[in-house]
């Protein structure tokens, strides 16, 4: 009997649990209310703790049970990593897009879900995130003028990756596109030539891995003892950080003394025209509020890595999705595609910019299918109730301050009720709906692949959605185009399973498929 209960299989769980248990117990924050608990069963001795652990190796069943059994219920969600998570009903989603930030908060919320106090080196560029503004108003009003660095970047990038034109060869789709999605990215985050730095693009793909692994490790320790751990934990992550710096600073530098001689002197023709990237608008919010502290190197680098984080991954893991999907699929959907985009390039004179990408209806649609059948967002609108008092649901439930909500995404997405025929992949399916000028055309608008909603909350929702999405949207599309008109992939098979780590999917990262460059006439 000893010897079974010594067996890592037994043991390394029963630990878990005794942990979670002890945590939970004597420092855990606030006392939730007595709800259904999602992953429990009838003879659990500690529902709660093992329902956490059951719950944290299988989230997929998990929240397809809170979904399907407790539809119109709020429920306790308790992970490892998140024992204080409650799961509203999906019809109080709105409910939770309209609490302002003092009552249920998503900025608190990712402090703590990143760890940010100790996965950051320099916690405050997140605490004062003065860049938010450059991303809801110069970067989205900037995209038509981004457009031709873009496409450019992502010709180079394909070059790079894909290779020339030849017999079909076989490609690791995502380790290929997070490598164009990087250059293309950081061409706007910081020009040409850095963008193509690959010591740059690597320390900014493994910070974005190494994060949220280290803020995962860091939830399930015990918060006075965090400081001590985070010392040995993020010691990876402030090398990349250091690395990063190093790499950047000189180009930050060279800006800043740029930025300075043409304020001295607004003629002088040898600096040059001015860049237009983020790096550039970075420094001009800094030197336009007059805080020496916005303009250190070390902070503006700072700022680039992590744009690096919250861009590169999720950009990489849609579009993989995408071509995944049509490498699976019917070559018709392929031609189809192709006749759409070589159509309005042609009325635009063969040149890519913000009009010509709107028009491409079904290449937006292929996106917002591709991401309802296989979005990273599992759970959504995460908040930290902030509210002295908690809150009280529109069912009537009160949630104390200190616990955090979600709202079901999985669940809502794979709803054949929602979406007819949910299961299958119908890249056209949305190009459809805005194409029926039978429903008001604020309706058929709201499917584009940018546009949240209750039922898509891809990129969140309300004044809280990803506030980068237009800007991606573009580039995604474009980048998806520019292999859709230049390659050719080999159709067939069924497509690769995505896998679940925690409470997110990612495409199947080794997954691969066979292409060839077109040769142009």
């Amino acid at each position: 009997m000893i010897e079974v209960l010594l067996r890592p299989a037994v043991l390394v769980p029963a630990v878990a649990l005794v942990a979670l248990a002890i945590h939970q117990l004597l420092f855990a924050g606030p006392k939730l209310p007595k709800l259904p608990i999602v992953g429990a069963k009838d003879r659990d001795w500690f529902p709660f703790y093992q329902a956490a652990w059951r719950n944290t190796l299988d989230f997929k069943s998990a929240v397809k049970e809170a979904d399907e059994t407790y539809r119109d219920q709020t429920v306790l969600l308790p992970l490892i990593m998140a024992p204080n998570l409650l799961l509203l009903p999906r019809a109080e989603t709105q409910f939770v897009t309209d609490q302002p930030d003092s009552v249920l908060d998503m900025h608190t919320q990712a402090i703590d879900s990143l760890q940010i106090d100790y996965t950051c080196t320099d916690p405050s560029l997140v605490h004062n995130p003065v860049h938010h503004k450059l991303i809801t108003t110069t970067l989205t009003n900037q995209i038509g003028n981004l457009v031709p660095d873009v496409a450019e970047e992502t010709a180079w990038g394909f070059d790079q990756q894909w290779g020339s034109p030849g017999e079909y060869q076989e490609v690791c789709v995502y380790d290929t596109m997070r490598k164009i999605v990087g250059c293309v990215t950081n061409r706007v985050f910081v020009g040409k030539p850095k963008c193509r730095d690959p010591a740059l693009l690597a320390e900014g793909m493994a910070y974005a891995q190494d994060v949220p692994l280290t803020a995962t490790v860091l939830r399930m320790v015990w918060k006075p003892l965090r400081p001590a751990v985070a010392l040995f934990l993020t010691l990876p992550i402030r090398l990349r950080t250091r690395r990063f710096e190093k790499i950047i600073v000189p180009e930050i530098e060279k800006r800043l003394a740029d930025y300075d001689a043409r304020q001295r002197d607004p003629e002088n023709k040898a600096l040059g025209p001015e860049p237009n990237d983020f790096l550039q608008w970075t420094i001009k919010q800094a030197k336009t509020i007059g805080d020496p502290y916005l303009w250190k190197p070390t902070t503006l680098a700072g700022r680039i890595l992590l744009l690096n984080f919250a861009a590169i991954h999720t950009s990489s893991f849609s579009i993989t999705s995408a071509i995944l999907e049509l490498a699976a699929s019917k070559q018709e959907y392929i031609d189809e595609l192709r006749a759409e985009i070589e159509g309005v390039l042609a009325e635009h004179g063969g040149e890519w910019n913000k009009r010509a990408l709107a028009q491409m209806q079904k290449l937006d649609s292929v996106m917002r299918e591709s991401s309802r059948l296989n979005s990273f967002v599992t759970i959504g609108l995460n908040r930290a109730v902030v509210a002295k008092g908690g809150i009280v649901t529109p069912s009537g439930v009160k949630i104390p301050q200190g616990a955090a909500v979600s709202v079901p995404s999985y669940p809502v997405f794979q709803d054949s009720g929602v979406y007819p025929d949910a299961q299958d992949f119908k890249p056209f399916r949305f190009a459809e709906q805005r194409n029926d000028e039978s429903v008001d055309y604020v309706k058929r608008a709201s499917k584009a692949f940018a546009t949240t909603s209750t039922d898509f909350l891809a990129f969140g929702h309300g004044r809280n959605a990803c506030p980068g999405r237009f800007f991606a949207a573009n580039e995604l599309k474009l980048m998806l185009a520019h292999l859709i008109l230049n390659y050719d992939i080999e159709i067939g098979g069924s497509r690769p399973r995505n896998t679940w780590f925690g409470l997110n999917r990612v495409p199947p990262l080794q997954a691969t498929i066979r292409v060839k460059k077109r040769v142009k006439v």
